[in-house]
């Protein structure tokens, strides 16, 4: 097997991803339903200093405070590529 190279899922920023800015009510939107943060394609968790988590939104690429990834979402929310191909590796 020959190993995938992951350099097309580096954020275009040039600054360290701690240093992006944290998205706002402009951009996050409160909602109640399955269609948050923690679900969107586009929604990442990296270790960040001290090995604490750093929440990101890879489509705008800004950090997003903990707690809000579960209870918001903006108006580019996608489903996850996964969940949409209805991938299920313990059947192959």
């Amino acid at each position: 097997m020959v190993p995938v190279t992951l350099s097309h899922l580096r954020p275009s920023r040039k600054e360290e991803i701690e240093d992006w800015p944290y998205l706002d009510e402009a951009v996050l939107l409160r909602t109640r339903s399955r269609r948050v943060c923690v679900t969107c394609h586009w929604f990442r968790h990296h270790a960040g200093v001290n090995c604490i988590p750093v929440l990101t939104c890879q489509l705008h690429q800004g950090l997003i405070a903990h707690g809000e990834h579960l209870a918001s979402r903006c108006q580019g929310w996608t489903d996850n590529q996964v969940r949409q191909k209805v991938w299920a590796p313990e059947v192959a």
